[in-house]
């Protein structure tokens, strides 16, 4: 007992300190593009490596504001994360409803392709897809992004979803059908309530994954009116130098709505992440 008792605070301080590790180690990119974002350009390479700036500025943040075109690029992820997030967790919410609560003929082949989808690398379908969204007339449109995201995220959504619904027994259905609800009723005043953790797990996922891809970005958009800001970024670097600090304020800016949606999910999305992790 005397040892166990030496040792428990060397433990906790081990723990607290591979805590702070971890943090320091997550956190250092995010600290270094806002310090890259502040530093005046005159100084970037001369002081590189200093871990604060002597002087700090705005003008970077400024120039991204007024003289690029980083708010349009800006719009445009909005609209296509939004969208793609909000179609792709009511699909997904259905057909994983659909999966947990029936069983059709055809279910285990359906389950098995849309495991599939999952298998490819994205390289491998970017010319199909291409040629799929030309063949459609929605080349350098955000409506073809929305589309291939939308798509692409729908069959990890749904077996998300079906988790969820898994979870919640189907007693509470029965019990409000029988008080004379509707399955719809029962779904929309019974199960759905019970489900918003993960439809804000599911949400914040498929809303960061559109929000930072940049492969289907960069192939599917050529117009620089139709560009989201990971392609946006790019504009950047120039064929003989790049813009670091302009190009780490716009980085900065674009961690604001990440930031704010998943402050607004928080709840619903840390209940999500750990819904079933303690029985009893």
């Amino acid at each position: 007992m005397a040892v166990s008792a030496r040792r428990n605070p060397l433990l906790t301080l081990g723990k607290y300190a591979a805590i702070l590790f971890y943090l320091g180690f997550a956190l250092f990119p995010l600290y270094w593009l806002l310090k890259i974002s502040i530093t005046p350009d005159q100084l970037i390479f001369t002081e590189g490596t200093a871990l604060w700036p002597s002087t700090a500025t705005l003008d970077n943040f400024t120039k991204v504001i007024w003289q690029t075109d980083f708010l349009r690029f800006f719009w445009n992820s909005l609209v296509v994360s939004l969208t793609s997030a909000a179609i792709t967790t009511v699909i997904a919410a259905a057909s994983g409803y659909a999966f947990s609560r029936f069983r059709f003929r055809g279910q285990k082949l359906v389950i098995a392709l849309m495991l599939l989808t999952q298998m490819f690398p994205l390289l491998m379908i970017i010319a199909p897809i291409y040629k799929i969204v030309a063949t459609l007339g929605l080349s350098n449109s955000l409506s073809s992004l929305i589309l291939v995201y939308t798509a692409f995220n729908i069959p990890f959504a749904t077996f998300l979803m079906q988790s969820f619904f898994d979870g919640i027994p189907k007693d509470l259905e029965d019990a409000a059908m029988m008080d004379g609800c509707t399955r719809f009723q029962a779904l929309r005043k019974v199960i759905l309530p019970l489900t918003l953790p993960g439809l804000g797990a599911t949400l914040g996922f498929i809303f960061t994954a559109a929000w930072s891809e940049v492969l289907f970005a960069l192939m599917l958009i050529r117009s620089e009116d139709s560009m989201t800001f990971p392609v946006g970024m790019l504009t950047f670097v120039s064929k003989f130098s790049v813009d670091w600090g302009q190009m780490m304020a716009a980085g900065v800016l674009a961690l604001i709505p990440s930031c704010l949606f998943f402050i607004f999910i928080q709840r619903y999305l840390v209940q999500g992440l750990t819904s079933g992790a303690v029985k009893g």
